[in-house]
């Protein structure tokens, strides 16, 4: 099965020296682009989509979501709105109502999220466990998300439960044994939330590094709450990625700067805890890779729209459009350490949106309104 879509008014590819083309057509065969070109030029196809003028960016690549749980967190929200500040500590509120949760309600709940997300563009999606901070909870965790991505992260070290508060050494024995055993089949990264209230250097660097010979590449949270070693330790680990780096030091930038280790900015985290903005700006000048992702969690970030984290991300974080697009795609792809998706050069995966608008700068110019038309996905 072939399609052909033509009449595009600016088709985004990010193809290195000619990202953007006017008045192109693509075609795409066995779910992936097969000829990108000019108008009248293009070969036969099954089937015709007309875009009419609009814009056709990549699909959105959302490297960092906390969708298997149960429960609610508005009251937090509020309580965060009249002038009580975050902490990690709310996560325990969300694994309570998890635990009690049956299997169909996780998975019920984690599909209407990824819906969610496909229709706002999001065609690729990672999915932590974290919720469940038991041996069983944690692998069921995992094995929902993995229904619905390949993509699956196991973050048993998201905070110390409950009932390992005057025993945090005992838990990072659990999390870096039996527990790993039961979640690795079911897991391609491991993550580790590396701040205050969490875990610190050390605790992390033992949790990491015992699941990257299982096979599991590193990833971390990091610098969300205050400046820490936790990205000088991604650098060092050569993790895929470190996600929030709310708090950078000038060193952080720089070993960032110099790394193959995506900065991953989250825009919603900020815009619901009124932390401040990291500046974008720091990192790109420096010539570090950055992605955007929504962190769809419900405690500090209960937003599944990547064009709302584009538009906060332009407005205020110093992204151009252009840069936060590409964060968003090929920047989300890099931090999965992936080259099949986020863009839409010949042989990659034809994952694709169809904007309402001529072209993607309307994902910031007119933010809060619904601009996608159509998603095309060879993705669940």
């Amino acid at each position: 099965m072939s399609i052909l879509i033509d009449n595009i008014g600016l088709l985004v590819t990010h193809e290195h020296g000619r990202s953007e083309r006017q008045n192109a057509v693509l075609v795409i065969e066995n779910n992936r682009v097969a000829w990108i070109g000019d108008a009248g030029k293009a070969p036969d196809a099954d089937e015709r989509i007309d875009a009419e003028g609009r814009c056709v960016i990549p699909g959105f690549v959302d490297s960092h979501s906390h969708l298997v749980f149960a429960g609610d967190r508005s009251a937090e929200f509020e309580h965060r709105m009249t002038g009580q500040p975050y902490a990690a500590g709310g996560i325990r509120t969300t694994v309570a109502a998890t635990r009690a949760a049956s299997n169909a309600v996780l998975t019920a709940n984690t599909g209407r999220l990824v819906a969610e997300m496909r229709a706002q563009g999001t065609t690729t999606v990672e999915i932590k466990s974290g919720y469940g901070l038991t041996t069983a909870d944690e692998a069921r965790a995992l094995a929902i998300a993995k229904t619905f991505t390949s993509e699956t992260t196991y973050l048993g070290a998201h905070v110390v439960p409950v009932e390992f508060a005057d025993n945090p050494a005992d838990y990072v024995a659990l999390v870096t044994g039996d527990m790993l055993d039961a979640c690795a089949p079911h897991a391609k990264w491991i993550d580790v939330f590396c701040d205050n209230g969490a875990f610190d250097v050390d605790q992390a660097r033992v949790i990491l590094k015992a699941g990257m010979p299982r096979g599991l590449g590193a990833r971390m949270h990091g610098a969300q709450l205050a400046p820490s070693g936790a990205v000088q330790l991604a650098v060092e680990l050569g993790a895929a990625s470190v996600d929030h780096c709310t708090y950078l030091t000038d060193a952080d930038v720089d070993a960032l700067a110099h790394s193959d280790t995506v900065a991953t900015l989250l825009p919603g985290v900020e815009f619901s805890t009124r932390q401040p903005y990291p500046d974008a700006r720091r990192l790109l000048d420096a010539g570090a890779t950055v992605a955007l992702a929504c962190d769809c969690n419900p405690g500090s970030s209960y937003t599944t729209s990547m064009p709302f984290c584009i538009a906060v991300a332009v407005r205020d974080m110093n992204f151009s459009p252009a840069e936060a697009l590409w964060s968003a795609t090929a920047g989300g792809a890099a931090a999965l350490g992936r080259t099949d998706i986020g863009g839409l050069a010949v042989g990659q995966r034809a994952d694709l949106v169809i904007l309402d608008a001529p072209s993607y700068v309307h994902l910031a110019y007119r933010p809060g309104v619904p601009l996608v038309h159509r998603v095309i996905s060879a993705a669940h």
